[in-house]
């Protein structure tokens, strides 16, 4: 009876896997070639060391990225600015609404005059900031492709 229970598999817990990992290998590194294991494991993007050790024992294509925190940090930013700069607009619109309904037409044109001076200033802050992220595209990422 005792045979018989054994046989029996009870359905709780996580179902077995269909080829499962039997086989540890361990490893041992030198100051020297750790620190050089740490960096391209770094460059590889992966999270998992036995992932990127496998891949490369197997030869699978490791894909390494190099990331700029500069670049990056600028592009943050840009993006900032992008989404104040869309903000701006919806707030144009909204006191353009504002200025028809509460006051009279010639009233809402005079500070309309007073809005488009501003706007015209905003459109050449607008042109420089395009200008000087073209130039720090020419400047910084075009030598990062050429690597």
């Amino acid at each position: 009876m005792n045979d018989f229970n054994k046989n029996i598999r009870k359905k709780t817990g996580r179902p077995p896997k269909k080829d499962p990992v039997k086989f540890r290998y361990t490893i041992s590194f030198n100051e020297e070639e750790h620190a050089r294991f740490l960096g391209l494991f770094d460059q590889s993007g992966m999270h998992i060391k036995a992932h990127f050790i496998t891949s490369c024992i197997f030869e699978k294509t490791v894909k390494t990225i190099q990331m700029d925190k500069g670049t990056l940090d600028f592009y943050m930013r840009l993006t900032s600015f992008h989404s104040q700069f869309r903000s701006v607009g919806v707030n144009y619109n909204q006191i353009v609404k504002l200025l028809y309904r509460h006051f009279s037409e010639k009233k809402a044109a005079a500070f309309l005059f007073k809005l488009e001076k501003q706007t015209a200033e905003l459109a050449i802050l607008c042109k420089k900031v395009v200008l000087l992220a073209e130039e720090f595209d020419e400047k910084h990422l075009k030598k990062e492709e050429d690597k």
